[in-house]
């Protein structure tokens, strides 16, 4: 005889002996695929009318069925109940705990809507929905950071910074161009989330455990139903695929690296030596031993969480690596990854946005920076180029002005003309003008370029390109990010 635990288990029949006890709450993934119980309802309403088109189901079953999913949802689908669904001690998964609801509300008419379907197939779908919803969130909170980035741009106006190469100063270039480069990124990894979501809009119903279903169920009723785009194409491919996952930690890896340069950037620009930016209070924390310290923990953090999201990544991969087809238990160790790094980049991209909003530029210092050190220097051996002179010979003969400028403790804008001159002919009076930092600046005058009228027009046509993405996936409500902290 069986006993009430092995009983209760979905595949109890060919069994004598109970599960071990804690090798039963080891292998339960219920403890974490509690999250994903809408998913699991849609999957579930979708297969019911594909049940009742191919006439497994009556009207009235399929009508009784949904009502009683529908009444799971209402009662346990918010993220505070996630502790009344893990509560089930007997439920193995997300699968089998609504299953036992279904039978506690309908009886036994709850166990024939797993006619046709196998948890192989259940966990393809409810991931792809997971991930599908979790990308639009997530580009909800990309492009609400991007807004703040090109707010920050355009209130930047003419402010200048120097730009660096191997950490050290090189050319001057407006503040706003280098925002602009931030934006660029996110563009970058918005559109690699919207390559993940349409490869992955593929519905797995209907492809059974390996072999696909074994009743005559029309495919396009639940893939119509889940706003796919159709059916998988194979039905040992879709209970075994797992790329979507991997290339969606994939591209949250590169999120996370694109706002950890951000935040390393930031932390170098609010140091004294630099003093290009004023930390927000709100954002920073104080020392416990000394008094005068404010410390930028928001973008320290955000350089340590790469890690954890790239290790979600990495952790994926090993698992995938050589694992025969189809479906294997491992696959459910790749769920708890998935979760844990989109809620840390949920809430990541949302402090960043608000952290950007408070951000305060130092432009004096800022200008100073870009005044002194011959950033200047790359603009001079244009001003040479357009004289006719080689660059690889105005590179030398501006290189000899910069030792000479050294020795003197001047700037090249501080040496005189018969100085100049010294170094070759090509030198008048106009190349003081050509020297400039607004002429330093506007010489870049190229599709992409720091010149000052390019970047007023890229600030303009990006501003258009993060609308479009604003407007087809809305805002980020808070409603949003208190589900997500619940669920983390």
């Amino acid at each position: 005889m069986l006993n009430n635990q092995q009983s209760a288990k979905m595949w109890s029949g060919r069994f004598r002996a109970a599960p071990d006890p804690f090798f039963d709450f080891w292998q339960r993934s219920l403890p974490f695929d509690c999250r994903l119980l809408g998913e699991e309802l849609a999957a579930s309403r979708a297969h019911a009318l594909a049940l009742q088109a191919a006439g497994i189901l009556t009207d009235d079953e399929c009508s009784r069925i949904t009502d009683a999913l529908r009444a799971v949802g209402e009662k346990y689908g918010k993220e505070t109940s996630h502790n009344a669904v893990r509560a089930d001690t007997q439920a193995e998964d997300i699968h089998h705990f609504v299953e036992r609801r279904l039978v506690e509300s309908i009886g036994d008419l709850g166990l024939k809507l797993h006619t046709g379907r196998s948890r192989n197939e259940q966990i393809a779908t409810d991931l792809r929905m997971y991930i599908r919803f979790g990308i639009d969130v997530q580009q909800a909170h990309l492009m609400a950071w991007a807004q703040q980035l090109l707010k920050q741009a355009r209130a930047a106006g003419d402010a200048v910074m120097p730009a660096y190469t191997h950490l050290q100063r090189a050319e001057p270039v407006l503040a706003a161009h280098w925002l602009l480069a931030y934006v660029e990124m996110l563009l970058r990894d918005s559109s690699r989330l919207e390559d993940c979501a349409r490869r992955l809009d593929y519905c797995p119903l209907g492809s059974g455990a390996v072999a696909g279903a074994t009743l005559p169920l029309d495919r396009e009723i639940a893939a119509r139903e889940l706003q796919f785009t159709a059916p998988t194409g194979n039905s040992m491919d879709a209970t075994s695929d797992r790329d979507f996952v991997l290339e969606y930690l994939q591209a949250l890896t590169l999120i996370a690296l694109h706002a950890s340069r951000f935040a390393e950037e930031i932390t170098l620009f609010a140091t004294a030596e630099f003093g290009f930016v004023e930390l927000p209070e709100p954002f920073s924390t104080g020392s416990s031993a000394m008094p005068q310290k404010k410390n930028p923990d928001l973008t320290e953090l955000v350089r340590g969480k790469v890690g954890r999201i790239h290790g979600a990544a990495e952790a994926v991969t090993m698992l995938l690596k050589g694992l025969p087809l189809a479906y294997n238990k491992d696959m459910q160790e790749t769920q708890e990854p998935v979760f844990a790094a989109t809620g840390e980049v949920h809430k990541m991209l949302y402090l960043l946005a608000a952290f950007t909003r408070a951000l305060r530029f130092c432009t004096d210092r800022m200008r100073s920076a870009c005044e002194t050190g011959f950033l200047n220097a790359m603009a001079a051996a244009t001003y040479l180029v357009h004289k006719g002179v080689p660059f690889r010979t105005a590179h030398e003969k501006i290189g000899n002005a910069v030792r000479c400028a050294l020795a003197r403790g001047v700037e090249l804008n501080g040496l005189t003309l018969d100085e100049l001159r010294q170094f070759g002919a090509e030198f008048s009076e106009d190349f003081y003008d050509a020297i400039t930092l607004d002429a330093t600046l506007d010489c870049h005058d190229v599709i992409g370029g720091t010149a000052r009228h390019r970047v007023k027009v890229a600030l303009q046509e990006t501003e258009k390109r993060v609308e479009a993405l604003v407007s087809r996936y809305g805002e980020v409500s808070l409603g949003e990010m208190e589900a997500v902290h619940a669920g983390a």
